[in-house]
């Protein structure tokens, strides 16, 4: 297939653009920052419908990554890409004849503060979930899942705290706060969180894409399917990276509510750097968050490579070099 994948820029995008074109398919890639590859790279912004069409034009399949992530920022800033960016793809693809279009979305846009224990993947719900990067990616979710229709096959995944070699989003920023001696527990660390490899959050994408005339207009929640304590996470990481493994723990209370000023003086300030501690946060840590996934390995025709264990021996073999 021709497939355009937009946010190429990142580690996951950048993973399913070079897997797209190692399998023979012809792809072009469309983001901000410079990108190389085997690959047609356009540099420019999905905000843009000129430089989108020009991406889009003479493609069969669209990979739409492209998003603004993070903690911070203003609502404003997050809608701008997530959801006016998520729209102009969608339009230029409907009207450049593309058969099938991927929303890579995110497990976030139905969490609402509760803990989520074998959960399927409900439907995005804007209005509830927690903070402006959910809320929009679920508005920018529902956009993308209305759209579809015959002969514009729309499939939304939800890939679960992707990490792996390179990644800089999640295993960076934990250890770099392990580093600097500011990463603790919340609570006892007991919750149990699912996350996925990178090589599976890949291959779960091309299975959306090569499925997707059969499995249209669905939502589907991908993680390697098995859960964790988050100290046991947090630690595994640590130790692939050979630095301290927290030992430290707050009460969620105090957690949240430094979180939640934080973020405030943030606000305030206009910063755009990452805070020590968010209200978002410290949920994250403190409540469980993992997925059925039989939905969606048989939708998809799909299972996990890699499992935790040997991601984490990846993890801490690339660290070393």
């Amino acid at each position: 297939m021709k497939v355009l994948v937009t946010g190429a820029s990142g580690f996951y995008g950048g993973a399913v653009a070079a897997a797209l074109a190692a399998r023979g398919d012809e792809v072009t890639t469309l983001q901000r920052r410079a990108v190389t590859g085997p690959f047609r790279s356009v540099r420019g912004d999905v905000t843009d419908p000129a430089v989108a069409a020009g991406a889009v034009a003479g493609q069969d399949a669209v990979v739409h990554l492209a998003a603004r992530v993070g903690v911070v920022g203003s609502a404003a800033a997050f809608a701008e890409v997530n959801v006016g960016g998520t729209s102009v793809v969608l339009d230029v693809a409907r009207e450049a004849g593309v058969g099938r279009f991927v929303y890579v979305s995110s497990p976030s846009v139905a969490h609402v503060g509760r803990s989520l224990v074998g959960a399927p993947a409900a439907p995005a719900d804007p209005e509830h979930a927690r903070g402006p990067y959910a809320r929009t990616k679920a508005e920018g979710e529902r956009l993308a899942l209305a759209a579809d229709a015959d002969g514009f096959a729309v499939v939304a995944i939800r890939p679960h705290l992707v990490w792996g070699p390179g990644d800089e989003q999640l295993v960076g920023r934990i250890v770099a706060r392990a580093r600097a001696g500011r990463l603790a527990l919340i609570e006892d660390g007991a919750a149990l969180i699912d996350t996925t490899y990178v090589d599976n959050a890949v291959e779960a994408t091309l299975a959306a894409l090569d499925r997707a005339e059969h499995v249209h207009g669905r939502a589907f929640v991908v993680t390697n399917g098995e859960p964790r304590p988050v100290r046991d996470v947090l630690g595994a990481i640590c130790e692939a990276a050979g630095v301290p493994v927290p030992t430290s723990r707050v009460p969620f209370r105090v957690a949240w509510g430094g979180g939640r000023l934080v973020e405030l003086v943030w606000e305030l300030l206009g910063r755009e750097d990452d805070p020590p501690m968010t209200a978002f946060l410290a949920e994250q840590l403190a409540t469980a968050h993992w997925f059925d996934q039989r939905e969606t390995r048989e939708a998809l025709g799909w299972q996990p490579r890699v499992s935790f264990d040997e991601g984490m021996a990846r993890l801490a073999a690339s660290l070393r070099r």
